[in-house]
C-alpha cells in the first residue's frame, strides 16, 4: 500500500467549492477538507499534482475560534462544514459570492444568506453505500471517504430527515436478518416527502434498479408528484423562500420557464400567467405533463426540448426563468438573451460560479436588481443564488 503522504501547514482562507487552503512545504497551493482559516494542522495528502495538492485534516494543532465538534463522525463525506458555528457558515457563504462575483468582474453588494436557520435534519433525499464488516459478517450502511475510493461505515448520520435515517436502518437490518452479504448491492436510495411518507430502493449489482413509488408534495399550496431518483428539491421550506422572493418580479404576461424540471418554478409563482415550460429529460418531463394537467390551468403547455434548442420561446416581451445545471447557461442561450432582450431575466443558480460567468456576458444589457443567496443545503459549501435582471 501507498504510504500517506503527511505535512504540518497553516491554512488561509476558504475558497469556492468549500476547502481552505494553504501551502505545502515545498510552495504549492494545497486546497483541504476540515480545516478552518487561521489554522494550523496536520493534513493527510489524497492529491498531490505539479501545481497544487488536495488534502483533509487529521490533527488539528492550533485550532480556530469558531471550530465546534462535528456531529457526525462521517461529516467529511456529507456535510465537511459540521465543523464551524452557523453563524460562520452564514459568513463564509454570504462572503464567497461576493468573491464569486467579483473573480467574473461584477460588484455585488454582499446579501447575508437566507434560510430557515434548520442546519440538520433538512434533507429529503439521501443515497447510502454498503459496507461488509469482516468481523461481524454484518452490513451496514456507508458514505464513500472523501478524496477517495474507499468507504466508510457509518452508524449515525443527521444531516437528513429523521425518516430516512430509519428506513436505511430497517432495510440493512433486513438483509442482516436473512444472512445478506454487501458485495450483491450497489447502494441504498431513500427518499421522503414533508409528510414523512418514505420511498426507497435497494439497488443491486448487474441488475435493473427497482421501481420506485412516486411521491407527491406540496410547495407554496401546490401539488407535485415526482419521481425519487429523479430531480427535485432537497430542502423545500428553504426552496419557497426563494419562490416568494421571485415571485413579485413576474410582471409581464408570457413567462418561460427554461430548465423547468418537473414545473415547480413555473407551476408555483407563474401559472396564471401565459406559461411555457421547456424540459429536456425524459422522465423529468413525463412528470411535468402530470403535474401540468393537475395544475388546472389552461394557460401553461409544456415543451419537451433542450433549453439551447427552444430558442424562439425568448423573446422581446417575456419573463425568463433560469435554473439549469451546475454548468450553467449553454452559449446559445446566452446569446439569444442579448439578441432578444427580455424585459426581466430571473436566475436561480446552483453554482454561483458559472451564474456569475452567464451574467457577465449579460451585463451590457441588464442591471442586476436583486441578488439573494440561499442556504439550500447547510453544513456543506453549496450556495444558491438568485438574481434578477432588468432590461436596461
Amino acid at each position: 500500500m501507498k504510504e500517506r503522504i503527511h505535512e504540518v501547514i497553516k491554512l488561509d482562507k476558504i475558497i469556492p467549492g468549500g476547502q481552505t487552503l494553504g501551502r505545502l512545504n515545498d510552495g504549492r497551493k494545497v486546497f483541504v477538507w476540515g480545516g478552518l482559516p487561521g489554522e494550523t494542522v496536520e493534513v493527510e495528502m489524497t492529491k498531490s499534482k505539479r501545481t497544487y495538492g488536495e488534502a483533509i485534516v487529521v490533527n488539528v494543532l492550533e485550532a480556530a475560534p469558531e471550530r465546534i465538534v462535528p456531529k457526525d463522525a462521517c461529516y467529511l463525506s456529507t456535510s465537511p462544514w459540521q465543523i464551524m458555528t452557523a453563524a460562520s457558515e452564514i459568513k463564509y457563504k454570504s462572503d464567497l459570492v461576493v468573491d464569486m462575483f467579483a473573480q467574473a468582474g461584477l460588484s455585488i453588494p454582499r446579501v447575508e444568506i437566507a434560510g430557515d436557520d434548520k442546519f440538520y435534519n433538512y434533507r429529503n433525499k439521501m443515497e447510502y453505500s454498503l459496507w461488509w464488516d469482516n468481523e461481524t459478517n454484518r452490513i451496514w450502511p456507508a458514505f464513500h471517504r472523501r478524496g477517495s475510493h474507499q468507504k466508510i461505515l457509518v452508524t449515525s448520520s443527521s444531516i437528513e430527515r429523521p425518516e430516512i435515517w430509519a428506513e436505511v436502518q430497517r432495510i440493512i437490518s433486513g438483509l442482516n436478518n436473512k444472512g445478506d452479504e454487501a458485495r450483491r448491492y450497489q447502494s441504498i436510495l431513500i427518499r421522503c416527502n414533508r409528510a414523512g411518507q418514505i420511498s426507497s430502493g435497494l439497488f443491486e449489482m448487474n441488475k435493473p434498479h427497482p421501481i420506485m413509488s412516486n411521491l407527491t408534495d406540496s410547495i407554496l399550496g401546490h401539488n407535485y408528484t415526482y419521481s425519487p431518483n429523479g430531480f427535485f428539491q432537497i430542502n423545500l421550506p428553504v426552496y419557497e423562500l426563494a419562490l416568494n422572493a421571485m415571485a413579485p418580479y413576474i410582471q409581464t404576461e408570457e413567462v418561460v420557464d427554461m430548465y423547468s424540471g418537473v414545473g415547480t418554478i413555473g407551476l408555483s409563482i407563474a401559472r396564471n400567467h401565459r406559461l411555457i415550460l421547456i424540459e429536456t429529460d425524459n422522465n423529468a418531463f413525463k412528470e411535468l405533463e402530470h403535474n401540468l394537467a393537475d395544475s388546472g390551468t389552461a394557460q401553461a403547455r409544456a415543451v419537451h426540448a433542450k433549453s439551447e434548442e427552444a430558442l424562439e420561446y425568448i423573446t422581446g416581451n417575456t419573463c425568463i426563468i433560469l435554473d439549469p445545471p451546475r454548468a450553467g447557461l449553454d452559449s446559445l442561450v446566452v446569446k439569444r438573451l442579448n439578441d432578444q432582450k427580455p424585459p426581466l431575466i430571473i436566475y436561480l443558480s446552483c453554482n454561483p460560479i458559472t451564474q456569475a460567468r452567464d451574467i457577465a456576458k449579460l451585463i451590457n444589457s441588464y442591471s442586476i436588481v436583486y441578488n439573494q443567496p440561499f442556504n439550500f443545503f447547510p453544513r456543506t459549501p453549496h450556495i444558491e443564488n438568485l438574481v434578477v435582471l432588468k432590461r436596461n
